[in-house]
């Protein structure tokens, strides 16, 4: 017990370095999302916009397994609109800059998605 003064003081230092990235970002003012550059295209997307926050990746792979594996080429959203099933043609058509839009938010997120080792990554020349 006679180091208890060091073990406390060691432990605290700990804390306040394992907390430091916490309580920096807190101090700039917490994290904001990406502004991103969206298309004027069209004015509603497949779904609710927080729904494609959280699970877009989850309903691009529904359609990828829909077209691949069934042939199914058409969505029908929650609204009744119906959309073809193409990340190149439907999705790409609003949101046409990748690094503008895609990467953006990829980059805040950190992820890497797998999507372009399929597809051909969107330029002027294949919009």
């Amino acid at each position: 017990m006679y180091d208890a003064g060091k073990i406390i003081a060691a432990l605290l230092l700990f804390l306040a370095l394992v907390g430091l990235p916490i309580w920096a970002n807190l101090a700039r003012g917490g994290s904001r999302p990406p502004e991103l550059e969206i298309g004027a295209t069209e004015k509603q997307c497949v779904a609710p916009v927080e729904y494609m926050r959280k699970y877009h990746m989850k309903l691009l792979q529904q359609w990828c397994d829909a077209v691949v594996r069934d042939g199914d080429r058409i969505y029908v959203a929650q609204d009744g609109r119906r959309y073809e099933m193409s990340l190149s043609r439907t999705c790409l058509g609003c949101h046409s800059t990748k690094k503008g839009f895609c990467d953006r938010c990829h980059d805040y997120a950190r992820v890497t998605p797998n999507c372009w080792n399929c597809h051909q990554e969107p330029t002027k020349e294949n919009r």
